[in-house]
C-alpha cells in the first residue's frame, strides 16, 4: 500500500537541508537537520519554511545557535558558524514558490474527503443509537416480577 501524499517526503522542498548531516555525534551516528531540530522540539519542516524566509547570514545565526544548544558531537563551538553556512544554502532560495510541508498538507487536507469522513462518523453514530434503541428490550416487561397468582395454582 503507498503512502498518502500528507505522509510522504518526495515533494518537501526541505528534503536536501532537513536530511543533511550536521555532523558526527559521539556515538559514531550522523545528526541529521532532521533530527537535531526535532531533539530541540521544534517542527522540522515549519523551522525550514521559517529559516528559508530569512536572508542567508540570519537564518545562519539562528541555525547555529540552535546547534549549540545541542549536546556536542564532533563539532567544537567556533566551527558552529561554519556548519550553519554549510547547512542554509541548501534551503530552497527565498521568495522561490514553494510546495506545503507534510504537516500543513495534512492539517489542510482534502476537503472532499473531510466532509465526507464527517458524514461517515455522524451516520455510525446514528446506527449505533438507534441500534441501542431498537435491541433495547421492552422495560415494562421486563419490571413485572414473575409472580404466581392464587388463582393459577
Amino acid at each position: 500500500m503507498a503512502l498518502r501524499p500528507q505522509f510522504s517526503l518526495i515533494n518537501s522542498e526541505f528534503n536536501e537541508f532537513l536530511f543533511a548531516s550536521v555532523g558526527e555525534e559521539k556515538t559514531g551516528l550522523q545528526l541529521t537537520v532532521l533530527s537535531a531540530l526535532t531533539r530541540l522540539d521544534l517542527d522540522p519542516w515549519a523551522e525550514a519554511a521559517r529559516l528559508s524566509e530569512l536572508p542567508k547570514e540570519a537564518a545562519s545565526r539562528v541555525l547555529g545557535a540552535a546547534i549549540a544548544l545541542l549536546p556536542h558531537g564532533d563539532w567544537k563551538a567556533a566551527d558552529l558558524p561554519l556548519i550553519a553556512a554549510r547547512l542554509v544554502t541548501s534551503l530552497p532560495k527565498r521568495g522561490a514558490p514553494r510546495l506545503q510541508s507534510p504537516q500543513t498538507e495534512y492539517v489542510l487536507g482534502n476537503t472532499k474527503s473531510g466532509i465526507a469522513l464527517w458524514f461517515l462518523c455522524v451516520a455510525l453514530a446514528f446506527a449505533s443509537i438507534f441500534a441501542m434503541w431498537h435491541l433495547q428490550a421492552d422495560p415494562a416487561r421486563e419490571a413485572a416480577p414473575a409472580t404466581v397468582s392464587s388463582t393459577q395454582r
